[in-house]
């Protein structure tokens, strides 16, 4: 394994061969930990038909961006974009690694800390630098989200997984120019053990789940699949996403995809307003970083109310049509 160097190098991801939006929060993480370490900041992408990503990722405000671009890489096999991600650390030895916590840096980042033999802090809402021993420290949740936790990596390089939207993107420069850097790795179908068979993708009318700034979300209080409609109406009012409790996905009131907590999607997005969720703290911990939580629930002493900025404890019957018609009128 090769000396950590300085810097730090985050590992991007594309959508329809652009950068993804999380990844333009990433890199703004990577900016404050750049001033900190006085290094510098650089983009890894790992993929197929990468030039689009690679001059977004340069106008996002990285020096220089390694890529190691492949048809192998297409439909990013785990094992093979491994691989990629192991040969690109050689060739840049950042001191920190940033991931965002997606699906596919929640699966790649622990292997990637694996194969360099060093730990990994997970599920990170803020990242920063000790200035003395220059250690990545992190603030996380721990116990299904009812406690905060800051904890700190012993070895490097020093691996990070982010949230979604913990980072406010930076504005980008669609003038400035940077270095795009081929890393050659030699990949073979042979090292990839898992082979994509089909890709089921859910579409979404209006804003992805993971990167909404608005969530409408809905609970077993609502009784049946039909509120979700007027849930849905709302967040196309709002510009919003519609999430769910486990109970109303396990219901088959709605789709597993919409489903908030511990075992389904992590959100962070500015408002977040549950009706009829009662808090449960596997839910809790998909959405406790939320800026502001919103609650309407009947029972005055569910447990979501304690994480709640604002409560209503009514019938969502009553609060959520008057809330359409105040939206309307705005």
């Amino acid at each position: 394994m090769a000396a950590a160097g300085r810097g730090v190098l985050v590992v991007g991801e594309t959508v329809n061969g652009h950068l993804s939006p999380t990844t333009a929060g990433l890199l703004a993480a990577g900016q404050a930990l750049k001033q900190d370490l006085e290094g510098e900041l650089t983009a890894g992408l790992v993929g197929h038909d990468l030039t689009a990503a690679a001059a977004e990722s340069l106008q996002a405000g990285v020096e220089r961006v390694y890529i190691v671009d492949d048809v192998l890489l297409q439909d990013l096999p785990v094992d093979l974009c491994l691989h990629a991600l192991a040969g690109l650390y050689q060739a840049t030895t950042p001191e920190v690694i940033l991931f965002a916590r997606s699906p596919w840096g929640r699966e790649l980042a622990p292997r990637l800390a694996g194969r360099l033999g060093v730990g990994l802090l997970q599920d990170c809402l803020e990242v920063g630098i000790e200035p003395d021993s220059r250690r990545l420290t992190a603030l996380r949740p721990v116990y299904g989200g009812n406690f905060l936790a800051r904890v700190r990596c012993a070895a490097s390089p020093q691996i990070a997984v982010l949230r979604s939207q913990a980072y406010e993107p930076l504005a980008p420069d669609p003038d400035r120019q940077g270095e795009v850097v081929a890393v050659p790795v030699d990949l073979d179908v042979s090292q990839s053990r898992v082979r994509v068979v089909r890709r089921v993708r859910h579409e979404h009318p209006g804003v992805s789940l993971t990167e909404a700034r608005v969530v409408t979300s809905g609970g077993r209080g609502l009784g049946g699949p039909e509120p979700f409609r007027d849930l849905e109406e709302l967040a196309g009012m709002l510009g919003a996403a519609v999430g769910a409790s486990r109970a109303a996905v396990d219901a088959g009131w709605v789709p597993g995809h919409w489903q908030v907590g511990l075992t389904g999607v992590t959100v962070t997005p500015e408002l977040y307003l549950a009706f009829g969720i009662s808090g449960a703290s596997q839910h809790m911990a998909g959405c406790s970083g939320a800026k502001v939580i919103v609650a309407i629930n009947t029972d005055a002493e569910a447990p979501i109310f304690r994480e709640a900025r604002y409560g209503v404890v009514a019938d969502w019957q009553a609060v959520l049509p008057a809330f359409m018609e105040a939206v309307r009128n705005l």
